[in-house]
């Protein structure tokens, strides 16, 4: 892969990372230790009525932002297809998480993908030469060159793409492995962009999601309090302290819960003005 290619996800990578996992404090911090990956063997989770997997508890918020582009997470991969430019990654990601937890082997069937839901299966072609793989899109990117699936290292070997770099492929989602056939309706999108999937009959929708921005999160209760106070003086309604018992123990301060992508940045824009940034979306699935 290029140079610039590599430098500019490994950024957008560490930007998503951080957006996904709610960082210790307003600065970057390491990421914890993930569970080993599924990707190359192991069990895989029982599948849903629409052929597809429970989604990753990481990963899949409904939109989010990486070097001032936002993406919305696609609310099925049912009748996902399209066409577009594949890149591949490798040996400087190896061993590192994805954003669905995962960890990352280049040796294994994965991919990483910007919209489609963590994890959904994909028949990958490469139209050039006629090569046909099966991945695991267990990864967001790629965020460089309009390109469409980012392919692991192995991934890319079958699909005799490695020396190239990068092929135009079609990108078709399927049933998760010993899942009954669904009845997609094809949805080809053209060169560049992401299809519009046609949830099949019977799909299983998007799990239910609270949204909140994060403003802050501390290790210190009270700085945690006087934020919360100082956001109140300011007119917002209902900040809220949330500790987390962890082994960390850190205090996490949210506004919300907000209802889409336009609420997150009216809230950003206010923050902003009284001097406040750094704020990110988090996502509570608890009922």
């Amino acid at each position: 892969m290029a140079g610039r290619g590599r430098s500019l996800r490994t950024c957008a990578t560490l930007l998503l990372m951080g957006l996904l996992a709610a960082c210790a404090n307003n600065q970057p911090q390491p990421q914890p230790q993930r569970q080993p990956s599924t990707a190359s063997g192991g069990n895989v989770p029982a599948s849903r009525s629409d052929g597809s997997e429970p989604r990753s508890e990481r990963g899949n918020p409904p939109f989010y932002d990486v070097l001032g582009k936002r993406y919305h997470v696609l609310p099925s991969s049912s009748g996902y297809v399209a066409r577009g430019v594949a890149s591949w990654y490798g040996r400087d990601f190896h061993g590192l998480a994805t954003s669905s937890g995962e960890t990352y082997n280049m040796n294994a069937m994965t991919a990483a993908h910007t919209t489609l839901p963590l994890p959904t299966w994909v028949e990958v072609t490469n139209l050039v030469n006629g090569k046909r793989v099966v991945v695991k899109v267990n990864d967001r990117g790629p965020f460089v060159d309009n390109r469409l699936i980012d392919l692991s290292y192995a991934a890319a070997t079958q699909l005799d793409m490695v020396r190239t770099g990068t092929t135009r492929v079609e990108v078709r989602a399927i049933p998760a492995p010993g899942a009954a056939p669904r009845p997609d309706a094809a949805v080809v999108a053209a060169a560049g962009t992401v299809a519009s999937p046609q949830p099949a009959v019977g799909a299983a929708s998007a799990p239910v999601q609270n949204m909140f921005v994060q403003v802050g999160a501390f290790s210190q209760q009270d700085n945690a309090e006087k934020l919360a106070a100082r956001l109140r003086a300011s007119g917002f309604a209902n900040p809220t302290v949330v500790s987390e018992p962890d082994q960390r123990r850190m205090h996490r301060v949210w506004l919300g819960p907000i209802r889409d992508s336009q609420e997150f940045d009216a809230l950003n824009a206010r923050l902003r003005a009284i001097g406040v940034s750094g704020s990110r979306l988090v996502v509570d699935n608890t009922p």
